[in-house]
Order: structure tokens, then sequence, then C-alpha cells
């Protein structure tokens, strides 16, 4: 019997990859997110390629009640998820106090609440049979606060130690939960955020979504609390470390700054 891959955030960048190595590796997935005629066309496509259970389900996670009706949904079809791939997200490029309100609403409930209540729900079914694995992608931003992505950083930190903790109550129980911790990379992501500009990511080589996405999947694998892909950035986010708190703050507003001509 296959096992089950839940993948949130599966129409485009990390969640499409995630899809595809999942089936690569024979498991059934099911796939959500809100462009369904997307999440269509990526199942067809590795039902016909792994000749793997491809199941599409279309969920808003900023929606309050977007991830119980989520697992609702997924209850009804009596799918047993082994892996939960918690990767829906997205970010605000700006000063917070001239951001919209309510997008920054809907980024605390895809990226905080959508990952604590989707846990939630599904940790305790394989912490009973002792088997499961969930991955939460973070973000190196999770190391440092962020200045003009103040709620997006700040939501990755959030992510980071959620993970981490779980991580160690679950020792020895059969589950695992790991955060995966990427910098800059080249997806749907930054023109989404407004930020094609910003110093982060403007003229920088980016690592590839297929290079951080195996390095997500192995370390769920190994059980490990975290993974930052990646020689460059696991040197950045583990030297903040040792700078002056108000110095970061300060070297990461800087980096951020709109490079734009």
């Amino acid at each position: 019997m296959r096992t089950t891959a839940l993948i949130t955030g599966a129409s485009a960048g990390f969640g499409v990859e995630f899809a595809r190595l999942f089936a690569q590796h024979r498991n059934d997935v099911i796939l959500t997110a809100r462009r369904g005629d997307r999440l269509s066309e990526l199942a067809a496509s590795l039902e016909s390629k792994y000749k793997i259970n491809a199941h599409v389900i279309v969920a808003d996670l900023a929606a309050t009640d977007g991830a119980r009706k989520l697992f609702e949904q997924v209850q009804e079809k009596r799918l047993e998820v082994e892996y939960l791939i918690n990767n829906a997200g997205f970010g605000t490029f700006g000063e917070f106090a001239e951001t919209n309100c309510e997008e920054s609403m809907d980024l605390v409930r895809v990226n905080v609440a959508a990952i604590t209540e989707l846990t939630a729900l599904f940790l305790p079914a394989m912490v009973t049979r002792r088997s499961g694995r969930v991955l939460n992608v973070a973000s190196a931003a999770a190391f440092q606060p962020g200045p003009l992505m103040a709620t997006y950083f700040a939501s990755k930190a959030y992510a980071l130690h959620f993970s981490e903790a779980l991580n160690e109550e679950l020792e020895g129980k059969g589950v695992s939960v790991t955060a995966l911790c990427p910098g800059a990379v080249r997806t749907e992501f930054q023109q989404v955020a407004g930020m094609e500009t910003s110093g982060l990511v403007a003229k920088k080589r980016l690592i590839s979504i297929e290079e951080v996405v195996e390095a997500g999947y192995e370390a769920m694998m190994q059980g490990k609390a975290f993974v930052i892909p990646g020689v460059g950035t696991r040197l950045l986010s583990f030297g903040v470390r040792f700078m002056p708190r108000r110095f970061v703050a300060k070297f990461v507003h800087r980096m951020q700054a709109d490079r734009a001509p």
C-alpha cells in the first residue's frame, strides 16, 4: 500500500516540485491550493508519468475555516496522510505602517495559523500509529528581524521555532517535524510579494527550487529539526547570531531596500 503526502500550496514553486518528488518516490499525493486548474493539470501529469493517485482539493488557507475544511475533505476521502508538507505561504514587501491590514492578517492566517491547525489536526493520528513526518516550509528569514517584510520574517521565525519544539517533543515516537529554511529562490514569490528589486534578490544567483526541495525532503526523511540549503545561506543565518540585534535589523533593512534605478 502506497503512503500519501498532503502538499499545500501545490499549484506553483516548491509545492509543484514537492509533488513531483513524492510521486517519483511512489507516494500518492493530495494537492491543495486555491488554483484548481493548475492542480488538475499537475495531478493528471503526475498520474500519467508516475502511475500514482493524485487527489485535488481546492482550499483557501487564508479563510478562517480553510484548514479545518481541508482536513474534513481529506477525512471524507478516507485518506491516511503519512507526510504533511505545510508549504503554502506568501509575503508582502514595504513598510508595515503602509501595508494593507487585511493582507497582513491573511499572511498570518496562511503562514502561521494554517500550519498550526493542520499540524494539530493530522499529527495525533501519526503519533497513534507511530509513523509520519511533517515538513514546514520556513525560511532563512526566520533567523533575523526583517524590516520591509516584518510580518513575513516573523511568521517564518514562528514556523522554525514551532517545528524545533515539536520535533523535540516527538523524539522516540516515530514521528518528526522539520523546518525547511531556504534563502532567496527564484519563484513566483518575489513577484507576488513585490520585492523583485530588493537587494536580497536583485541581480543575485539564486539557488534552484530543485536543490531546496531535495534538501528538505532528505532532512525530513532523516528526522532533522531544520535544514538550511546552501553554504552561503547557512553562514549568513548563523553569522547573525554574533551581531548586535540592533545592527542586524539595520543590516537587513539596507539589504531589503529597493535598489531599482
